[in-house]
């Protein structure tokens, strides 16, 4: 069954790239388009795609208020946004993911890595590579401390609340394995269930728990 994904950005030729990529694979369908996040928000709706591309620079709506009405709607639980970025570090990508968004990518990425990107936001894993995950740690918690509520990890086991830090570091599944000498399948287990219990929609939402809970290092 195809991935079914929605595209919002306020330039034709962009929307347009993608849609050519996207249609281009057997696997991947385009179902919606938009041009502001206002318009995106009742496409995404609509037609409750698997995966929305969100610029976040739109009119009438940004695409950071988009993302955070699609992630406030329970009936929209399983959509994954993917923010489409000029920079690696833009200034919103932190705000994006504390906002729900599943990862993000840069606009002029090689058309593999945006395909590519948009099967793993699919699949519900990690779109931050762990090398990008550690610059955008960095950018971010040099400059501002993290704010919003802090999150109640009483509920993990001490071993939980480790992982979830080196998954807050960016370290892949299989270099916690290491760094705890476990197998990386016992990595994994701590990881889903540490999601489980935070509530994290995903990996990327880990990372921003694991800095308001100060479990990075």
């Amino acid at each position: 069954m195809a991935v079914r994904v929605v595209v919002a950005d306020d330039q034709a030729l962009v929307r347009m790239g993608l849609g050519v990529l996207i249609e281009a694979e057997e696997d991947l369908e385009l179902v919606g388009e938009a041009a502001d996040g206002a318009r995106a928000v009742e496409v995404v709706r609509a037609v409750v795609p698997d995966v929305v591309l969100m610029d976040v620079r739109m009119p009438v709506m940004d695409g950071l208020a988009a993302l955070r009405e699609i992630s406030a709607d329970e009936g929209l639980a399983g959509v994954r946004v993917v923010v489409l970025t000029t920079f690696e570090l833009d200034e919103y990508v932190f705000e994006a993911l504390r906002a729900g968004a599943s990862g993000f990518v840069v606009k002029d990425a090689d058309p593999g890595v945006l395909l590519e990107a948009v099967r793993v936001a699919a699949r519900g894993e990690a779109l931050l590579s762990p090398s990008v995950t550690r610059r955008v740690v960095a950018a971010f918690t040099s400059s501002r401390p993290a704010v919003g509520p802090v999150v109640d990890v009483g509920v993990l086991t001490e071993r939980e609340r480790e992982v979830v830090g080196l998954v807050g570091e960016g370290l892949s599944n299989e270099e916690i394995a290491g760094r705890l000498v476990v197998s990386p399948a016992t990595a994994r287990t701590h990881v889903s269930r540490a999601m489980v219990k935070l509530g994290a929609r995903d990996r990327a939402q880990l990372v921003v728990f694991a800095f308001r809970a100060g479990l990075v290092r």
